[in-house]
């Protein structure tokens, strides 16, 4: 007798192995339920939920995937924000660092106080300083070490004792103003 298996997607909502993450996903989900928001707000929600918890999971593809449907529902600058952030560090792993500093000033136009997105942004530019530099290319080295400077003053200056290394980095480079800590 032959047997024929239908595999059809769960969301990954529904398919939580962890306890902990079942009971996040059910304390969100009535959250989501319970909140006066409308209903395409909260599909909004669960596609990021969804892209999210695939993240975590090292499961980029599926996580882009939910992440454009929820972009494509959510309408809070906010939250739009947090999303394109989430996507830009994907493309940060893939090493992808066109497209993750394109999709931080993204997230940063939607929304403007997000300093790890600066943070973010800074570390590529550090990186590509550091190859510009090891291959003697010393006025390369400081352009990028400048494009560094300028995003991580703005990152310090939003979280302030948040990046200690990277304070220490712009006081060690002598790259640091005197008012970046106020």
């Amino acid at each position: 007798m032959e047997s024929h298996l239908f595999w059809f997607p769960v969301p990954r909502s529904n398919r939580n192995d962890n306890f902990i993450d079942k009971s996040f996903t059910v304390m969100a989900d009535l959250i989501v339920k319970l909140l006066p928001i409308n209903a395409r707000a909260k599909e909004a929600y669960v596609y990021y939920r969804d892209g999210l918890s695939a993240q975590n999971d090292g499961d980029y593809a599926e996580a882009l995937e939910n992440y454009a449907e929820s972009l494509k529902l959510e309408e809070n600058a906010i939250d739009r924000g947090e999303t394109l952030k989430n996507i830009a560090i994907i493309y940060m792993s893939n090493g992808e660092e066109e497209r993750a500093l394109e999709t931080y000033q993204k997230a940063l136009d939607e929304n403007p106080k997000q300093p790890s997105c600066l943070k973010n942004m800074g570390l590529i530019y550090e990186k590509r300083g550091r190859t510009a530099e090891e291959e003697g290319r010393r006025d390369d080295a400081d352009g990028w070490f400048d494009l560094a400077a300028d995003v991580w003053t703005q990152a310090v200056r939003l979280n302030p004792g948040g990046y200690l290394d990277i304070e220490n980095w712009l006081k060690s480079t002598g790259r640091s103003n005197v008012d970046v800590y106020f």
